[in-house]
């Protein structure tokens, strides 16, 4: 029980005693009227107000606007009789969680038209409470003009980027079905008519043996050298499908930032010479990561792709201009930067990162990973 007060009160942090002191606050302008009458009208008013508050967030279709009109009459009457124009803070944080932008709009505007005439009444009648707390008054006209259109912004980016998200689980589902059939169809091609040719030429040197074993001496060594053929051909698929190209990863990496509305910026084109696969695969690793820790934590508009190559060894910057700063000690945290930093080292390169109007990530791979690539495939 604790622990969940714990994470409740990180999660809302001051809100709720905002919210507690707008309950009880009413109160306290209702026991400054001067007659036992108006005394009873507003505590009558508040309980009704709080009540069908609670009864508009469970309502649905058009029976939303007969409580909300209900709930504005209450709050216009409270800041009429009382100069209570708090109420208005319940409806604007109500009115900016609904979905949809007609009811939205009207009951915005509705609102926002009578809370201002009611405050507009107050002040040409020189009405003493109200100037009491006209500071406040004005801080809560400004929350029923910017707080629907917050909270309905926020609601509205929050959905976007959970579809965005589900857009791309789709998309990796897809890619990973499409990858699939495809190593099912090189299977097939490759394996399968070699694997029954092996098969009917054993059958057929099991035939021959005690006939012609001259002959079946001959089907036996084109069954060895079929099963070496498949044997490389086997070889050639696995490589080909631990290899990336940055080329392809960078086309890849070029829709993710489209879909997160990041520009997207590259100096150079990405031929690379006489790099061996292993490390442009690790390069390839690196400019996925570095780029999906830009989108998830930087808040950046713009990101800089560039390849420096020498003689021997290739340089990848990834630059953003994010708000994000990356150090030392974010290697201990995670970000997908450890994972990056133990495939460089695997090829003798490394990752520097410097901070300079967002952050840069500074990969080096030496070109020569011949012997490294042979470990790895064994």
């Amino acid at each position: 029980m604790i622990k969940k007060l714990k994470v409740l009160k990180k999660s809302t942090g001051i809100s709720p005693y905002i919210w507690t002191l707008l309950t009880i606050l009413p109160f306290y302008f209702i026991f400054h009227a001067s007659s036992t009458i108006d005394v009873v009208t507003g505590i009558i008013l508040t309980t009704m107000f709080f009540l069908f508050y609670r009864i508009v967030y469970t309502a649905k279709g058009w029976t939303i606007y007969i409580w909300t009109s209900l709930l504005l009459s209450i709050s216009v009457t409270a800041a009429y009789l009382y100069s209570y124009v708090y109420f208005a803070f319940f409806l604007s944080y109500f009115i900016g969680n609904i979905k949809k932008l007609i009811p939205f709009s009207i009951l915005y505007i509705v609102q926002l038209v009578l809370m201002s005439s009611v405050i507009n009444l107050k002040i040409f009648m020189h009405d003493e409470l109200l100037f009491k707390q006209l500071p406040f008054v004005l801080i809560i006209w400004f929350g029923v003009i910017l707080l629907p259109l917050t909270i309905h912004n926020r609601k509205e980016r929050g959905q976007l980027e959970e579809k965005l998200e589900d857009a791309n689980k789709r998309i990796s589902e897809f890619g990973k079905l499409e990858e699939r059939q495809r190593i099912a169809r090189d299977l097939h091609d490759t394996l399968g008519q070699k694997l029954s040719l092996i098969g009917l030429k054993a059958d057929l040197a099991k035939k021959l043996l005690n006939k012609d074993p001259e002959k079946a001496r001959s089907e036996l060594k084109d069954v060895q050298q079929t099963a070496r053929t498949a044997l490389n051909e086997v070889r050639k698929m696995v490589s080909q499908m631990r290899g990336i190209k940055l080329k392809e990863e960078m086309y890849l990496v070029k829709q993710i930032l489209q879909a997160a509305d990041i520009q997207f910026i590259c100096k150079e084109e990405m031929n690379l010479t006489n790099v061996s696969s292993i490390a442009e695969n690790i390069l390839s690793m690196c400019l996925k990561e570095g780029v999906t820790n830009i989108v998830k934590h930087s808040g950046a508009t713009a990101c800089t792709v560039e390849i420096n190559e020498t003689s021997t060894e290739v340089m990848l910057l990834i630059k953003d201009n994010g708000t994000a700063t990356v150090t030392e000690k974010d290697f201990s945290k995670g970000h997908g930067l450890v994972g990056m930093r133990e495939r460089l080292e695997f090829v003798n390169g490394s990752l520097d990162v410097a901070t300079s109007n967002g952050t840069i990530l500074k990969i080096k791979v030496p070109k020569d990973g011949k012997q490294i690539e042979k470990e790895e495939f064994i």
